[in-house]
């Protein structure tokens, strides 16, 4: 199996109200990806992070292999997620994959 976690960091242009709702968009769009792309295991998203924090939230999310994890970065549904709840928002953008 293979950990994929990303952690992001949202634009300085929208204010503390406004990342909420896209913290929120984000996690129910990613979340909603599990059982329509084929080989996540597991997929969750962080959005309450500590004050100490230097990002705004982090997915968390396993896959049955590389594979599937390279397959899962294409898919429509997930293309879909990111270019409209993610991508738009996020000014950093740092990943992790690992084997596990």
């Amino acid at each position: 199996m293979v950990k994929h976690v990303i952690l992001w960091t949202l634009k300085d242009e929208f204010s503390d109200e406004e990342k909420g709702k896209i913290r929120q968009g984000i996690k129910e769009g990613l979340e909603g990806l599990k059982g329509k792309v084929p080989g996540i295991v597991d997929i969750r998203v962080n959005i309450h992070g500590l004050a100490s924090s230097n990002a705004d939230l982090m997915l968390d999310s396993t896959f049955e292999s590389a594979e599937a994890l390279k397959a899962y970065s294409v898919h429509p549904e997930h293309v879909a997620v990111a270019d409209t709840k993610v991508r738009p928002y996020t000014k950093i953008r740092s990943c992790l994959d690992y084997e596990i």
